[in-house]
C-alpha cells in the first residue's frame, strides 16, 4: 500500500524537473522522506530540489520510479529503491573517475538533531555507519529513538499495541511483502538515554544491529530469529 500523508504539491511554474517528479510522487502519496530513501540519500537533498535548484542528477531515477508507481503499480519502497538505483549514477571527476561523496563525519546538527539510517546491505555487516551517530550523540548527552523493519511475524505483540511501543500511535508501517516497520522512542514520550545504546553498541563489539537487536529481545518485543531489514536512529536534545 502506499505511504500516508501526501505532501501538498507546489507550484509547477517554479519547479525544476527533479521537484516537479518529486510533486508528482507526492501526489501519488509518497513523502519527501519516502523520495529520499527510494534515491539512497538524505530527505535534506530532496528539499533542496525547490530550494537550491538541485536534483538534476536524479531526473532519470526519479521518471523510471514514477512510471513503475503509476503505471506498473509497483508501491512497496524497496522494490522502487532497486529500480531507482539501476538508473542513479556517481558523479565523475575530470579524468573520468568517480567523485568522492561529500558527507560528514557525524550527522548531528548543532540543535542535536540527528539522522542514520541503513538497509540489508549496511545491517548484514553491524550497520557499522551508524556507531559515530551513537557515539557522539552519547558524548552529547542526546536522547535516541529508532524504527526496525522485519517481518510481521517476527514481533511478539500485534501492530499497534501500547505494551510494545507506548505512546507511539503514528508509527506503524505495513508493506506488501509482509514486513513492517514500528517505532520505538519519541520527543514526546522521552526517548531513550544515547549513552545507554552507545554501551550496548561498545558491548557487542561496534555491531549497532546486533545491540539493537538484543535490546528488543530482552524486553520482549521480538522473536530471538528475527532479522531487522531496515534500521533508522533518530536523536535530538532533551529540553
Amino acid at each position: 500500500m502506499p505511504p500516508r500523508r501526501p505532501n501538498r504539491p507546489g507550484h509547477q511554474g517554479e519547479l525544476n524537473e527533479a521537484a516537479r517528479l518529486a510533486d508528482r510522487l507526492q501526489a501519488a502519496g509518497y513523502t519527501k522522506r519516502d523520495i529520499a530513501r527510494i534515491i539512497d540519500r538524505d530527505p535534506s537533498l530532496v528539499s533542496q530540489f525547490y530550494t537550491k535548484n538541485k536534483g538534476a542528477a536524479f531526473v532519470p531515477a526519479l521518471r523510471q520510479v514514477l512510471a513503475a508507481v503509476e503505471t506498473g503499480g509497483i508501491t512497496d519502497l524497496p522494490e522502487l529503491a532497486a529500480i531507482a538505483a539501476r538508473h542513479t549514477h556517481r558523479r565523475t571527476t575530470a579524468s573520468g573517475a568517480r567523485a568522492r561523496v561529500r558527507t560528514k563525519a557525524v550527522l548531528i546538527t548543532p540543535t542535536g538533531s540527528g539522522t542514520g539510517r541503513v538497509g540489508a546491505q549496511a545491517i548484514a555487516s553491524g550497520s557499522a555507519r551508524l556507531r559515530p551517530l551513537i557515539a557522539e550523540a552519547a558524548r552529547r548527552g542526546l536522547r535516541l529513538a529508532f524504527t526496525v523493519r522485519l517481518a510481521k511475524t517476527g514481533y511478539v505483540h500485534p501492530s499497534g499495541s501500547r505494551t510494545d511501543s507506548p505512546g507511539i500511535r503514528r508509527d506503524v508501517v505495513q508493506r506488501a511483502d509482509h514486513t513492517e516497520e514500528r517505532s520505538y522512542g519519541s520527543a514526546q514520550t522521552g526517548g531513550f538515554d544515547a549513552a545507554d545504546f552507545a554501551r550496548r553498541v561498545d558491548a557487542a563489539a561496534g555491531d549497532v544491529t546486533a545491540a539493537v537487536h538484543q535490546w528488543m529481545v530482552e524486553t520482549g518485543r521480538i522473536r530471538e530469529d528475527a532479522q531487522i531489514l531496515h534500521l533508522e536512529v533518530r536523536t535530538w536534545r532533551p529540553r
